[in-house]
Parts: structure tokens; sequence; C-alpha cells
């Protein structure tokens, strides 16, 4: 869950092999079936790691991963292709991929790659989330508010990576319930509310409220309460 990645596969059944597979090692993984909605995804949206097959229609992944070069996006990118020549894999390094796998390739071995990637330090990589003194590194899941280390559970780290994500944003109930809970909020159920208690409890151990409860329409992680 904590982790955040994108899969650009144009071939439908091995995209959803790839997604589903990834969903049920505790990633959030959202496709794109061509550059043109892989490149919406990337400008609307931050990602940890973008798995990125070589050969979409129309523009081509390595078409892509320039344009994304060339934008200064530095999400790390691990290309994945049928081509498997030397010259292949230098033009997708050179491209700007950051790790290059050929199909067939074996789940565990893509798993290891995108952990390796996600492993890398922020500085380089952009794990790092943060907003006012509290922050996240998503490669080690350690989360600290002012220096102090937060103790934790992982629904509460969850939501807290979600809040990050949106600093300053509403987020709705049901919006909230989809990402962290992976389903619809029925309406009636208080779970949202006991999590959302137990992580303030914890972050306001080291600092003043930072999730506010909006009537009606849901919360916001902001250092400003009476914020519109």
């Amino acid at each position: 869950m904590s982790l955040k990645l994108l899969v650009v596969e144009d071939q439908a059944d091995f995209a959803d092999f790839v997604v589903r597979g990834l969903r049920e090692e505790g990633f959030t993984v959202e496709s794109a079936a061509d550059a043109r909605a892989a490149w919406h995804a990337l400008a609307t949206a931050d990602w940890d790691v973008v798995l990125l097959d070589r050969g979409l229609p129309g523009e081509d992944g390595l078409s892509l991963l320039k344009r994304l070069r060339a934008a200064g996006r530095f999400t790390p990118v691990l290309m994945l292709t049928a081509r498997d020549a030397v010259p292949d894999r230098v033009a997708g390094l050179d491209a700007g991929a950051d790790d290059y796998l050929t199909k067939p390739f074996a789940f565990d071995e893509l798993l290891a790659r995108v952990r390796a990637l996600a492993r890398r330090p922020a500085a380089v990589t952009g794990t790092t989330l943060s907003h006012a003194d509290v922050r996240v590194d998503l490669a080690t899941q350690r989360a600290e508010r002012a220096g102090h280390k937060l103790d934790l559970t992982a629904k509460e780290y969850a939501l807290l990576v979600l809040f990050l994500r949106h600093p300053g944003q509403v987020l709705t109930r049901t919006r909230i319930y989809e990402h962290v809970w992976d389903e619809r909020y029925d309406g009636t159920s208080n779970t949202l509310e006991v999590h959302v208690k137990d992580l303030r409890r914890k972050l306001e151990g080291h600092g003043p409220r930072l999730i506010h409860t909006l009537r009606n329409r849901g919360y916001r992680f902001s250092t400003d309460g009476d914020a519109p």
C-alpha cells in the first residue's frame, strides 16, 4: 500500500497480470494503456516507480521516457520489453530508464527490481514525502514528526501517506476508503474515524493539529485549520 506504482502496458492481459500481482504484494497500482494516458497520469499524480513497456502503440515507451526526463521528472522507471539485444538495453538505459527487464520474466524478479528502485536514496528517487514537520520515507516506511519516530499501524501509515500526497486538499471519506481500504465508503462505518483519531493522537504528541475534520466534506491535512 505504501509505494505507488504506474504500469504502462498496452497488452490488457499482461497489464492485468502485473497489476493484480503487485496489488497482492501491497502496492498501490494504476495502469495506462498508451503514452497519452501515461503522460496524463504522470502529469497529474506522483509515482514512486513506473513500469514502462517499450512497445506501446503510437508514441513508444522510449520516446515517452525521453520526454519525461526532458521535463525534469526523475521518477524511477523500470522498462519492460521483449527486446533483449544489448543495443536495445543500452538504448533504454540511455533514454533514462533506471532498470531494464526483458519479457518473459519471473514475477519475483520483477518485485525485487521494484523494491530495489524504491530503496534508492530519497534525494535521487523522490521517495520521501513531507509536509510541515512530518516526514515519511516510503522506501523504509519510517514516519516521523519533528524528528520523532512515529509508531504507526499499517492503516495509520497508509492514511498518513495519502494525506502527505495531498496536503491542503479536502479528501472525502469515499476517496480515503478507496485508497486506504480499497473499498467504497458505506456511509455508516466509523472505521475511518477511529484510525484518524489514533493517527491524530500520535501526530499531536509532537506538535499542533494537522488533520482537520470538515463537516460533511471529509478531512484536510494542513497547518491552517481555518483555510476554506
